[in-house]
């Protein structure tokens, strides 16, 4: 091999390298962000009650904080890192990380009061569905 061919790779490996570094950057400079992500969410207002669906893929149960008070609704908790089972798979490398995870909150405030006694939440599918009574007028 020549020595500009030598040099041609060098060059080549460096500005791979720089590339690298840079794409690295992009894919994790939104992990350092401070606070809480918001979990997406789809609110239906029914004849008698408000339906609230919250996206929480991967989300266990006991990492779901509900408060209900007469016009709020709360939904905290904390979503672990979604990661390969080291028995199936020992990840050597991230190459991508678009699943927002560690603590999440939203808040949904109502016009109209809520009966915060006859509440119930079920979670199916990825998919947390909270039935939100609303409040008899008289």
């Amino acid at each position: 091999m020549s020595d500009n061919s030598t040099i041609h790779l060098q060059r080549l490996h460096g500005r791979l390298s720089e590339l690298a570094c840079e794409m690295t950057k992009m894919q994790f400079s939104h992990l350092s962000q401070g606070g809480a992500w918001s979990p997406a969410l789809n609110i239906y207002h029914c004849e008698h009650s408000i339906v609230v669906c919250a996206d929480l893929a991967g989300v266990d149960r006991t990492a779901i904080d509900l408060n209900v008070e007469p016009k709020r609704l709360l939904i905290r908790g904390t979503r672990v890192v979604p990661e390969p089972n080291e028995k199936a798979c020992r990840a050597v490398q991230m190459l991508a990380m678009e699943i927002d995870s560690g603590p999440f909150e939203r808040e949904v405030l109502f016009p109209d009061e809520l009966d915060v006694e006859r509440v119930t939440a079920e979670q199916k599918n990825g998919l947390l569905w909270i039935y939100l009574p609303l409040r008899a007028a008289g």
